[in-house]
């Protein structure tokens, strides 16, 4: 524990030197900092922990993100660093945008004495995001950690907590059973004037003695203020020009508050990690690290008709899953998570999620075609219960013979999948008594149009020809999957589309769909190779139905070229496997107090440039890499739209566009891997469109199971003003109300409310995705907001279960640790609270059995003497945690130590219990 003890020291020292407690954005000193630095110290002491736990070593090649991914994950192969990036910045993000939608909010910033509003923040909070996880939902739960972070930090650059002498975290702020105390009085004079608005220290007497808990007032809109209270302080503060002026804020250092700003900066890290600390004991160490996006990239998720007519289709995707998941079981290409949802007419779901391969065998083994007519089938349903329920940048494959029915739910599906950024495939089998049935009514032309909008392939074979079609599956249930290219041309044009290969790619496929195409491949040395060539000097071609899949032979890195040399319509695609690459948000400035970015929600706004926060990731991290374009390039047409590009920290860039394409485009990068100085080409399959509609709308809580929860929304635009169509809906079909139109005048806003009302029986920890769509009159411009809601249910349970080490066995010598084993033996008890609902080995490679005894666990840990340190956690059913920690000293025989410890114990006081002799 000496070690992580170190750690944490040499992270506070790296703290202190920040200039912290701003916004995202700028020079990077920032709350995300803060929160940046705690968050991978407490990863890499996770990851040790698991690595030791499975009896191998833990040792980063070096210092990047993608490094630390691969030594966690104990893989040698080809990992991306993307998810865990993604995951990193959904929490990153919400803790800046917290200055933006929370601007005003006195409790969301421990401003104006809030401080019960602001506590009731982080222990609601804390208490979403472990009952989000315990339901498997963790983009919500990293939403809410990086909010409850933010609101934790700033009660130390915004309280006197500093200015009482403290030197440690105030743990009643995360702990569920305890208290703010000592709060001064609405009545008490709490500062003394200061003209120049920078004295040292403006703290009354009676404060400091008193040992009272204030914070300064922050008025952004007046300069009203009770009689003798303290300000915030700086610019924005109006307040802070009325007696008693000045300010206690220490949200950035200066020359007069120099050592209390760098003290309220190690507080709020010290209290960060406790309260990660926290999470991680209520969860387990695997969850804890999934929640922070350490996983394999792969995700199998698969969308299967079960009507009568689709029993080959069923076996076929059977066949498919089971293959993926036998050959890639103990590989970094095995996915990380497994997803179905079946439907039929009129049913869909439920949706089915595990980690485990042999669940998602046995759920998929259950499926059988029956019922069902010749007619369209609930497909998009189905397909928004994947969308919200896979992991961003998913991979989704729907297997189906029949149009969609539920067709009103298109401009939902587009709006998912842009805001998750999914990759939706297509496999139709149409039979011809369906064609016949279904030919008057629609066609499959919406799942054409949806697998572009995603970037994925809409494939159309006959039954007996599907098996040769879903080895696109097996291609792109991998890890470090990129794409290098991708065009649309309808109607089709002769025209040449150049790529580059580096020297990190490899699998590298290409996929061109349409009917009668021709077409050329020509490498970088000049070999060339025709369509009508099978298996020719450059690659092997695979045709079934539409679609032709050219694997090629080698990796001749440099310049190729695919020559289409056809008229008809088709689809380009190009991907391989590299962990080189990068991701993406646009985004949106705001101002206030601490300005920052924040991530646009929708389409971006038309008549303006746009802006990308761009995060690059490669085996070696992006300081290896070098970028030398990035370009908005639509997918159907010509127009390339070069960006300007600002650095700034840990490899993110900002974009600027100025001439965005008005059509559907995508984003392109260029640049040079320095490691191997080999260019390389980069490009997202998502598309995205501008919009002159906007629409904005904040949950500032979770929502209670029997109770209505208003969320207000306002719409915007600079386009054509009328009656907007208001479109809402929710993937757990919560009963809900919302106006059917607003009135917008052109240039103007209009504001709703949207109530919901989850049944009383709903589940605590449910995650409900919510699409809300504005669609202006004639339907000629649309926007979207997707939002993340929780359901959590009222916790009266606030006392942590008690653990008490009450036996040790065993002598351990350090000369000889393998030939000697030691034993611990615990009671754990959860009082008169909802009962220990689990108890996990958080440090430690040995072995843990209980048996329970009335309402008392009697458990037993063994261990060889190589593991002399062990971390018991025990969780309740509501997430209170409670722990015993031992460390078995080399040399001495039994010793008898019991204690009880929540795991809301500070960090450093952890270090020294872990630690002292006994």
């Amino acid at each position: 524990m000496v070690k992580s003890a170190l750690a944490v020291v040499a992270l506070l020292a790296l703290v202190s030197r920040l200039q912290a407690f701003v916004s995202v954005g700028g020079s990077g000193n920032t709350h995300v900092t803060i929160t940046g630095n705690t968050v991978m110290a407490k990863i890499t002491e996770v990851c040790e922990a698991v690595a030791e736990a499975e009896g191998r070593e833990f040792k980063p090649t070096g210092s990047s993100v993608e490094e630390l991914l691969r030594a966690c994950l104990g893989t040698t192969g080809e990992v991306s660093g993307a998810k865990f990036r993604t995951a990193l910045n959904q929490i990153y993000m919400q803790n800046g945008i917290v200055d933006r939608d929370f601007m005003n909010s006195p409790s969301h910033h421990f401003n104006n004495e809030a401080f019960a509003e602001g506590r009731n923040l982080i222990i609601q909070g804390t208490a979403a995001i472990k009952a989000n996880v315990r339901s498997d939902n963790l983009q919500s739960a990293r939403e809410t950690l990086g909010r409850v972070c933010h609101t934790l930090q700033d009660f130390y650059s915004h309280s006197n907590w500093v200015e009482l002498g403290n030197k440690s975290p105030y743990a009643n702020l995360i702990r569920p059973d305890l208290n703010v105390e000592n709060i001064a009085d609405v009545e008490m004079p709490t500062c003394s004037d200061c003209a120049s608005g920078t004295c040292t220290n403006q703290l009354l007497p009676a404060v400091l003695n008193g040992k009272f808990l204030t914070s300064g007032y922050m008025g952004l809109f007046s300069s009203d203020k009770p009689q003798g209270k303290c300000s915030h302080g700086g610019a924005s503060d109006l307040s802070s020009s009325q007696n008693p002026r000045g300010g206690i804020s220490k949200d950035e250092r200066q020359s007069h508050n120099s050592n209390q700003h760098n003290s309220a900066v190690n507080l709020a890290s010290e209290a960060t990690l406790e309260l990660l600390e926290d999470i991680r004991g209520a969860i387990g160490n695997k969850d804890f690290l999934r929640l922070m996006g350490i996983a394999r990239s792969a995700v199998l998720a698969f969308v299967i008709d079960t009507t009568g007519s689709m029993a080959d289709d069923i076996a076929e995707a059977k066949r498919v899953a089971y293959n993926i998941i036998d050959t890639k079981k103990g590989t970094q290409d095995e996915p990380s998570e497994y997803i179905l949802v079946p439907f039929n007419d009129p049913k869909f779901g439920p949706l089915i999620r595990t980690t485990n391969p042999d669940v998602m065998k046995s759920e998929i083994s259950k499926l059988k075609a029956e019922g069902g007519g010749d007619i369209p089938e609930m497909c998009l349903s189905a397909l928004q219960l994947s969308l919200t329920g896979a992991p961003s940048s998913s991979h989704i494959y729907v297997f189906t013979d029949a149009p969609p029915k539920d067709t009103h739910l298109e401009k939902t599906i587009t709006a998912l999948i842009r805001s998750t950024k999914s990759t939706v495939s297509f496999f139709m089998t149409p039979s011809k008594r369906r064609r016949r049935a279904v030919a008057a009514a629609s066609t499959f032309q919406v799942y054409y149009d949806m697998a572009l909008a995603s970037g994925g392939q809409a494939i159309e074979v006959p039954k007996s020809s599907l098996s040769q079609a879903t080895d696109i599956i097996v291609d792109t249930s991998t890890s470090a999957l990129v794409t290098i290219l991708q065009r649309s041309r309808s109607p089709g044009r002769k025209e040449s589309f150049p790529f580059l290969l580096d020297k990190s790619m490899s699998n590298t496929t290409i996929y061109i769909t349409g009917s009668s195409l021709t077409f050329n491949l020509h490498s970088p040395s000049g070999v060339s190779q025709s369509n009508s060539v099978v298996n020719g000097p450059l690659g092997t071609i695979h045709r079934v139905g539409n679609l032709q899949r050219i694997q090629l032979n080698g990796s001749d890195t440099g310049l190729w070229q695919i020559e289409m040399t056809t008229t008809q319509p088709y689809t380009v695609k190009v991907t391989g496997q590299s962990a080189i690459t990068f991701i993406y948000d646009f985004v949106e400035e705001f101002k206030g107090p601490h300005p920052g970015f924040a991530v646009i929600d929708g389409r971006p706004s038309a008549g303006s440039p746009a802006k990308l926060l761009l995060t690059l990731t490669g085996e070696k991290g992006p300081e290896a890499l070098e970028v030398h374009q990035v370009a908005l390039v639509e997918v159907s047409g010509e127009k390339v739209s070069n960006g300007t590009v600002d650095k700034m920290a840990d490899g993110d860039l900002l974009v600027t566009v100025k001439e965005v394409p008005g059509g559907e485009f995508v984003v392109l990068l260029k640049g040079k891997d320095k490691t191997y100085s080999s260019l390389f080409q980069r490009q997202t399959t998502t598309q995205m469109s501008l919009s002159k509609v906007t629409i904005k709308a904040v949950a500032d809580s979770s929502m209670l199971p029997g109770e209505v929860f208003k969320l207000n929304f306002t719409v915007t635009t600079n386009g054509t003003g009328g009656a907007y169509t208001i479109r809402a809906r929710n993937d757990k079909n919560i009963p809900m109300s919302h106006p059917s139109t607003l009135n917008v005048a052109s240039g103007g806003s209009a504001q709703g409310t949207i109530s919901l009302t989850p049944p009383s029986a709903t589940l605590s920890g449910t995650d409900v995705t919510l699409t809300i769509e504005a669609e202006g009159p004639g339907g000629a411009d649309s926007n979207y907001a997707v939002l993340r809601l929780s359901v959590l249910s009222k916790v009266t349970d606030l006392t942590p279960p008690k653990c008490s080490i009450v036996d040790v066995q065993g002598v351990c010598y350090a000369s000889a640790c393998s030939s000697s084993n030691w034993e611990l033996s615990v009671n754990i008890t959860d009082g008169n609270g909802t009962g220990i609902q689990s108890i996990s080995i958080q440090q430690g490679s040995g072995n843990f059995t209980q048996k329970v005894a009335e309402d008392v666990v009697m458990g037993r840990y063994e261990a060889s003497c190589c593991s002399t340190s062990v971390t018991l956690s025990a969780v309740d059913k509501v997430g209170n945690v409670g722990r015993c920690s031992y460390n078995m000293k080399s040399g001495t025989g039994p010793r008898l130590f019991t204690m009880s410890i929540p795991l809301w114990a500070s960090l450093l006081l952890y270090v020294v219990l872990r630690d002292v002799s006994l």
